[in-house]
């Protein structure tokens, strides 16, 4: 008996398994790269570009836009 139950959930998981979507990702990567990027922009900017900040503004907008996205 127990041995049907657990074929059935098997079975079960398998059929909603294949509706299931291939890429869970919110967001396809090249989407979100865009959205850092344009981030990172408005807060070099704000800064007036000035040069030795481009790593910095694009971890912070990274960090900014993953977390509103996730």
């Amino acid at each position: 008996m127990a041995r049907k139950a657990l074929k059935a959930v098997d079975d079960m998981s398998e059929d909603l398994m294949s509706d299931a979507p291939s890429n869970p990702v919110p967001f396809p990567d090249d989407e979100i790269n865009q959205k850092i990027a344009e981030a990172a922009y408005y807060r070099a900017e704000k800064r007036g570009f000035v040069p030795g900040y481009e790593v910095e503004d694009w971890l912070e907008a990274e960090k900014e836009i993953r977390a509103g996205s996730l």
